[in-house]
């Protein structure tokens, strides 16, 4: 089935498995919010919550116990193969960082923009939108990046990009702190962002993977880390 042609519930499903893999916002053990409460903060009936947990359920995401309510599964340690203590010990590489997102993330974009939501569409412009004022206005915008690139991830609608996400930007964090002070590298990260949102908008999946790829080919040449030919 296109992404386009998903029922509501599938689509609150996703929102509910990305809180999880991507932003998280929910961890494996945690309950989920009080049923009245979660459908208010989705902007969704009880009735589609229902059907998007038990959708969740048959996916061996949830898990609902009796008389206690519905927990995110507790998952096996093979699942998360590098954790944030490990990641945060780690001596970090540029050039492999960036060589693996070169790999990676152009790919990320094509499929958001073949297979994201109208919902995540929007939600990838408003992170990005977000950016471009935080710039402007000369403030921090370390935090909105990293929303604009998880938005992105989301909306590929892939389980393992969603895993992978949350370890590459927390390791490129300093990253972003560095290049804060060099006017060069945001303006083309503005640029290359702006290319990214527009190809994405026109659900242009070539268009968005070239727009990726030129943004961390930038990012690379900001850091002098040089593109094996």
């Amino acid at each position: 089935m296109a992404q386009n042609e998903k029922t509501l519930s599938q689509q609150v499903a996703d929102t509910i498995l990305a809180m999880i893999t991507v932003d998280g916002v929910l961890h494996p053990g945690d309950k989920l919010p009080n049923e009245n409460e979660f459908s208010a903060s989705l902007h969704v009936s009880r009735a589609t919550l229902r059907e998007a947990v038990r959708i969740l359920v048959s996916h061996n995401v949830l898990e609902i116990r009796r008389g206690r309510g519905t927990f995110v599964v507790e998952r096996n340690l093979h699942e998360h193969p590098i954790s944030e203590d490990e990641l945060s010990g780690m001596r970090m590489n540029l050039r492999d960082l960036f060589e693996f997102r070169l790999m990676f993330e152009p790919r990320v974009a094509f499929l958001a923009a073949k297979r994201g939501t109208d919902r995540e569409i929007r939600k990838i412009l408003e992170c990005g939108e977000k950016e471009e004022a935080l710039i402007a206005a000369g403030e921090d915008r370390t935090e909105a990046e990293q929303a604009f690139h998880r938005s992105v991830a989301v909306a590929a609608h892939n389980e393992f990009t969603g895993r992978l996400i949350p370890i590459i930007y927390k390791a490129i964090h300093q990253g972003v702190r560095l290049s804060e002070n060099n006017e060069k590298v945001v303006q083309e990260t503005l640029a290359d962002h702006r290319m990214l949102m527009d190809f994405i908008a026109q659900r242009n999946p070539v268009g968005a993977e070239t727009a990726m790829r030129l943004h961390i080919v930038h990012a690379m040449a900001s850091f002098g880390v040089e593109i094996e030919e």
